[in-house]
């Protein structure tokens, strides 16, 4: 699994930006998705995660209805569609492939990381 993550940019309150992770290798419809995201000074925090089949989503509490995560098996990559978004929003945004059976947001299950991305929501 090599993981790669890009649509970062800047926008301003309000906006959207769609963020893409692209999988090289040949096993990523095996992988639970998530992503993940984390603002200076502060933790790495779960934001999104998808199952294999794409059929069960779930979200932090912090952007339940506005962030939607989905997955292309055939294209092998997972998407992060954010909308209303908030300077509070504002991180590097991490896609990660969970290779152990715990908690879908710790990053401790994750085995495989993009190299992220940068987000930038201004007031």
């Amino acid at each position: 699994v090599q993981l790669q993550a890009s649509g970062g940019g800047l926008v301003q309150a309000g906006g959207s930006l769609r963020l893409s992770c692209a999988d090289s290798g040949q096993t990523f419809s095996q992988y639970f998705m998530g992503w993940f995201r984390q603002a200076p000074g502060k933790e790495r925090e779960f934001v999104a995660g998808i199952n294999w089949s794409g059929g069960r989503t779930y979200y932090a509490d912090s952007v339940k209805g506005r962030f939607t995560i989905s997955r292309d098996n055939a294209k092998n990559t997972v998407t992060l569609q954010m909308d209303s978004l908030k300077p509070e929003d504002t991180a590097v945004y991490y896609c990660a492939a969970r290779t152990r059976a715990g908690s879908y947001d710790s990053t401790r299950e994750y085995g495989f990381w993009g190299q992220g991305t940068q987000v930038t929501v201004s007031s």
